[in-house]
């Protein structure tokens, strides 16, 4: 009786695995591009480019950012929009970039987490996950102790992308799981 019960459990175990495997595949199927994965959203060739200033207003949102609500980073700039339905900009501030960009593409917000060590082992909160860059999670966070400082130079791969602890809380407030993050020049 125990060997037949036993063949009756891997049987169902054998199947349950079968049809996970099988939902997982058709669900991977529906989720937008980017969701769950490394590789940005859509590429897009407006993003890959710089993105035109506005010489007189240098916080002005770049023209070539996107539509939409969404964050805008600029890795030259050092900056991120947090912009609004309408395509009106909530909030911009400065920011301090870890050792590793991520390359310019749309992308979504795909983690996050309230507090936790950074890689360089400074406490922060409110992360905000995009990316990964060769194994390099990369996202927006404040440091618990209100630091903004850029990494020491002898730090190895560092993806935090550093705010103020204020803006850090705004960012938190809107970039919820999904949301989208385009990166420009």
């Amino acid at each position: 009786m125990v060997r037949s019960s036993s063949g009756i459990v891997a049987g169902l175990t054998a199947a349950a695995l079968a049809a996970i495997g099988f939902l997982a595949y058709q669900a991977s199927a529906d989720v937008p591009g980017g969701l769950g994965s490394s590789r940005p959203a859509e590429s897009s060739t407006t993003a890959a480019a710089k993105a035109p200033r506005d010489t007189k207003h240098p916080t002005a949102l770049p023209s070539a950012s996107g539509t939409g609500r969404r964050v805008v980073y600029s890795v030259d700039d050092d900056r991120v929009w947090l912009v609004g339905g309408g395509d009106r900009v909530k909030r911009t501030f400065r920011v301090t970039p870890g050792t590793v960009d991520p390359p310019p593409a749309a992308y979504v917000v795909t983690s996050r987490s309230g507090k936790i060590t950074g890689s360089d082992g400074i406490a922060v909160e409110h992360v905000v996950r995009f990316t990964n860059v060769s194994g390099v999670a990369i996202g927006f966070s404040a440091a618990v102790d209100g630091s903004t400082s850029a990494p020491a130079p002898s730090k190895k791969r560092l993806g935090g992308i550093r705010e103020s602890r204020e803006d850090g809380t705004a960012m938190w407030e809107f970039a919820t799981i999904g949301t989208r993050v385009t990166v420009i020049k």
